[in-house]
């Protein structure tokens, strides 16, 4: 604990062959990937119309295998919204009419909750937030004073000897208390015209991110409407891939695919714009990426959702969900997916969510 506490950036990343322990990489900063080494990148969300894609470079110098600490979290935490319930299903309401009026065909519309709090055990709240997921992706980053405690079910991009993979999410619905009610809202959700019609634009356009750099005639996509089952929810998600030449490099692969698809929305351009007018926050580390990219240029991003944000400067906790919006979305419905994503966080550090 006090090792980890003085060194200024760092990531713990889950160790999936041992339950209990996990790998702390430590970090140096530099302006581009290190030739030779494992680096880590970090990229906050960004509109690429607006401003650069920043992708933060670190090499890892130092890694050493540690187990996390299961104390509890006694502090009283209330997550609370700068929309109220009612202002949010009006903005989607108004999104609904860009739709219609043809500007947007669909729009990944979030929203962020916040709480400002002592101090957070960051490493006992990661290890919750891990064993309450069960998810591929398990990451805590700490940089200076700002920590990303990431457990996604998401996978953005994979590079493998020039194969690229990218499974968008779209569509999600609850466990069942049963097994019977668990495979009946499983079929549900593979039979939902709403949330095929969303899941296939954000296809669509993961589709056309890949072709700009993908070898010609590649891009292919394979387990279309494929349900996949995590602890609390059931997701829809398809597995689009091609092949690359081996002289693109990363930077090139990022400019054509950040921000992914499954976050913005179609077309994707006009998505972006309005996500910057509509959303009351800034999004920054969420729906970014990172991960590591190995020497011979293989890497594996995830998603940034599912995530708590910790500044410990300010004291600020955060987290945001959000979902598809399309012209067949029921702003109520929406509300109600928002606040089942949030319960993993919310469980991992106590909190109740207070949205009036």
């Amino acid at each position: 604990m006090n090792v980890i506490d003085k060194i200024d950036t760092w990531v713990i990343e889950k160790n999936n062959l041992k339950n209990e322990c996990f790998f702390l990489h430590t970090l140096y900063k530099n302006q581009k990937l290190k030739k030779n080494k494992i680096n880590l990148v970090v990229i906050p969300y960004q509109n690429p119309q607006k401003n650069k894609i920043a992708i933060n470079y670190f090499e890892v110098q130092n890694t050493q295998l540690i187990k996390l600490p299961n104390n509890n979290v006694y502090q009283e935490i209330n997550f609370t919204n700068i929309i109220s319930k009612n202002e949010y299903l009006s903005k989607i309401r108004d999104l609904k009419q860009q739709i219609q009026l043809g500007n947007i065909y669909e729009i990944n519309y979030c929203t962020q909750f916040k709480a400002v709090i002592k101090e957070l055990d960051v490493l006992t709240v990661f290890n919750n937030l891990v064993k309450l997921s069960n998810v591929p992706y398990n990451y805590l980053i700490k940089i200076k004073n700002e920590y990303i405690l990431c457990c996604s079910p998401e996978l953005f991009l994979k590079n493998e000897n020039n194969y690229l993979i990218t499974k968008p999410i779209k569509g999600t619905i609850k466990r069942g208390n049963t097994i019977d009610n668990d495979e009946e809202l499983k079929t549900q959700l593979s039979n939902s015209v709403k949330d095929k019609v969303e899941h296939v634009m954000a296809v669509d356009v993961a589709r056309n991110d890949l072709s700009v750099i993908a070898e010609k005639g590649s891009v292919k996509v394979d387990k279309l409407y494929a349900i996949e089952s995590f602890k609390t929810v059931h997701q829809m998600v398809t597995t689009v891939n091609c092949q690359i030449n081996n002289k693109i490099n990363f930077e090139t692969i990022i400019d054509a695919t950040f921000p992914m698809a499954s976050m913005t929305g179609a077309p994707k351009q006009s998505a972006m714009n309005l996500i910057d007018e509509s959303e009351c926050f800034l999004r920054n580390y969420y729906s970014g990426t990172f991960g590591f990219v190995k020497p011979n240029g293989d890497f594996e991003l995830p998603v940034v959702i599912r995530s708590l944000f910790y500044n410990s400067e300010t004291n600020e906790l955060s987290f945001s969900v959000g979902g598809a919006i399309t012209n067949l979305s029921n702003p109520e419905q929406e509300l109600e997916e928002c606040i089942l994503k949030a319960q993993t966080m919310l469980k991992a550090v106590n909190a109740k969510l207070i949205w009036d």
